[in-house]
């Protein structure tokens, strides 16, 4: 048998997939489970998005697209990010349109670093965990910097400052966060921007794409920031914000990097789907009505999920600042149930209670002194939120009693 290389070997997944897969093999076995797992709005797209794909595909719009995708589309995209971000001058052409925003992530970091060379990238830990699978695959280094509970899941800008090395190419930042649902507002991003123009050499990527899923006032972008938008990769899309996740449509803007990620699309995906890109220009262009219920849904339920949370014993949690995910403290839990870690927590909840949650081992290595987390996704029903949040309950106290 001939032998992978060390790329292939080196790649890592995503496990929310994997435990997903593992949730449904019990449920095909008859069990009753509550799954908070997947990381994806559970609303429909948006009729009127519905309708445009029916249209698209009745008028014949079935074949290839440009790479960085469909003009109606890359005008909306550039003014619907540009007036999301204070009124950047984010120009059509700045624009690619892309299979979803994940592969932007491995464009960035191909088209900033080199293969071998101990390019640095900077990533968020606890994140999301293609960060470092693309970062070790294109032949980087990563280097994780670390976010912490007490800061409400941001990083400590100092911590920033000292990672930064003559190597680093590329950092990457994620707001409203996964999976911790934190948020880094004005004050630290004006603080990371000001540290970062003493290192002119380094590239920023945003992942921004749960901008319009930011409760803590209006979002704002570090491209805003004097010096920055030339040097940000904006990244956003249509999945979470309009219910799109199998659509896949992302979109990412610089004015720099757009022809080279137009060259990456045509060497990978050749474009993103045509039926899909005209649905997305509707998302964005039509009501948003469909939008903002679901962000007032997802709001409700966060207030829901953390209020219960933080009444299961041995349980504490954070209000996230936007997304939705939840990361209970779940230290005092384990002790009580005899677990020697949240992955262990994981696993016995999910087979002894029927409620599938993620470890924060599926996120990275554990934070040093930061205790231990699970991740709660809140696109669930309210139904589903009390009554899995009350099996968790129940499972912690039969946990202590026989511990």
């Amino acid at each position: 048998m001939p032998e992978l290389s060390r790329r292939a070997a080196s790649l890592g997944t995503e496990n929310a997939f994997v435990v997903l897969a593992e949730v449904n093999e019990l449920a095909r076995a008859g069990r009753d489970i509550v799954s908070f797992c997947i990381g994806q709005p559970d609303f429909p797209a948006p009729v009127n998005v519905q309708d445009a794909a029916i249209r698209a595909v009745r008028e014949g719009k079935h074949g290839y697209t440009p790479s960085a995708g469909i003009d109606p589309l890359r005008e909306a995209a550039a003014k619907y990010m540009g007036a999301m971000r204070g009124g950047l001058p984010i120009r059509p052409q700045d624009v690619v349109i892309g299979a979803g925003a994940k592969p932007f992530i491995a464009y960035a970091i191909l088209s900033t670093t080199d293969y071998g060379a101990g390019d640095e990238v900077i990533y968020p830990n606890p994140g999301f965990p293609i960060y470092q699978s693309q970062i070790v695959a294109c032949g980087a280094v990563p280097v994780p910097i670390h976010l912490h509970e007490a800061r409400d899941f941001a990083f400590d800008p100092k911590d920033l400052e000292k990672l930064l090395t003559p190597k680093t190419r590329l950092v990457i930042l994620n707001y409203p966060h996964n999976p911790t649902g934190g948020l880094l507002g004005r004050r630290d991003l004006e603080t990371i921007a000001a540290i970062l123009r003493r290192h002119p050499r380094v590239w920023v990527y945003a992942d921004e794409i749960y901008s319009r899923l930011c409760y803590a006032g209006d979002f704002f972008s570090i491209a805003q920031l004097p010096g920055m938008y030339e040097r940000t990769i904006l990244s956003d899309g249509a999945s979470k914000t309009w219910a799109m996740t199998g659509w896949r449509i992302g979109f990412a803007s610089s004015p720099a990097l757009a022809p080279v990620f137009t060259r990456w699309v045509t060497n990978t995906d050749s474009c993103a789907s045509q039926i899909s890109q005209w649905a997305a220009v509707e998302a964005i262009n039509g009501p948003q009505d469909a939008a903002e219920a679901m962000r007032a849904s997802f709001l409700s339920r966060r207030d829901l999920i953390v209020g219960l949370l933080n009444e299961v014993p041995g349980v504490t949690c954070r209000l996230p600042g936007g997304a939705f995910y939840a990361w209970p403290n779940v230290t005092e839990a384990c002790r009580m149930v005899g677990a020697a870690d949240s992955e262990e927590f994981r696993k016995r909840l999910l087979h002894e209670a029927g409620v599938a949650v993620l470890a924060d081992i599926h996120f990275g290595a554990r934070v040093p002194g930061e205790g231990q987390h699970v991740r709660f996704s809140y696109a669930a029903s309210k139904q589903a939120i009390e009554g899995g949040v009350e099996r968790m309950a129940q499972f912690i106290r039969e946990g202590a009693q026989r511990a």
